[in-house]
């Protein structure tokens, strides 16, 4: 089988990710950003087959990309932008509380393109999955695309030179810097995540997005919010550690159920 046909039968979960899932897409001008979660056959995992990396780097079935343009070339309007994980490797991510991988446990019911009946227990797992990792994430991610957009990190993000030419800072980034902040807040302070994002939030975000608050603004609110995370990150009811023996049992037997062993 090519490995695009191995992911397509072994997906358990699929969903629309990205801006859209957040209710934070403008004027038809987004991709369609999607991500999925497959089990690999088992002689990629236990025998000596290996998967030559393809296709933005799969290598053993952990990890696989499809993208409508080539790699290198930045997708448009309505371009596919797939990427799907082995289970082992999500639930992996997941644990160090990565924010863009826990996405997928909270994606509502209508943005949700496969779900099987393991894909339906892995969304239930989300009180194994969930500790105060999942707060120092969302904070170590904000605080990095802070600092990118001040230039004291790397290089200055610019993805979008035509937004920082009519604003003068790539405003779609800085948005998704403070989107960073308040989802992590609610996650932190409720242990849920409220997919599109709720009022205000979205509004005070997307007003970063079209450019009605200046570079020094969108700072100070990012500032701000990576303030509250901090706090909420002292505070939260979510555990010290993940429950890995319940996301060990469920991992074992989810495998076995799919291989029919």
């Amino acid at each position: 089988m090519q490995p695009d046909e191995v992911v397509s039968r072994g997906t358990i979960l699929r969903a629309t990710v990205g801006s859209t899932v957040h209710g934070l897409h403008h004027g038809g001008q987004d991709d369609r950003d999607e991500m999925a979660v497959f089990v690999e056959p088992p002689e990629y995992l236990l025998g000596l087959r290996r998967a030559p990396a393809i296709r933005g780097g799969l290598y053993g079935f952990e990890h696989y990309v499809e993208r409508t343009q080539p790699e290198g070339v930045r997708s448009g309007p309505g371009d596919l932008d797939l990427v799907a994980y082995s289970l082992r490797k999500y639930v992996r991510l997941a644990l160090k509380g990565h924010p863009t991988i826990l996405l997928l446990l909270f994606v509502p019911d209508q943005l949700v393109l496969v779900q099987t009946d393991l894909g339906r227990e892995l969304r239930a797992l989300r009180p194994a999955l969930l500790s105060r990792r999942a707060g120092r994430g969302y904070l170590g991610y904000l605080g990095g695309q802070k600092e990118r957009l001040l230039g004291t990190r790397g290089q200055r993000r610019v993805n979008r030179p035509e937004l920082v030419e009519e604003h003068g800072f790539d405003t779609k980034y800085a948005m998704h810097a403070a989107r960073l902040g308040y989802q992590g807040v609610e996650l932190l302070e409720t242990g849920w995540l409220t997919l599109p994002m709720p009022e205000p939030e979205r509004s005070r975000v997307m007003a970063i997005r079209t450019g009605e608050r200046s570079f020094e603004e969108a700072i100070a609110e990012i500032e701000e919010v990576e303030r509250r995370l901090a706090a909420a990150l002292e505070r939260t009811p979510l555990p010290p550690e993940p429950d890995r023996a319940a996301v060990d049992g469920f991992l074992v037997e989810a495998y076995r159920r799919a291989w029919r062993w």
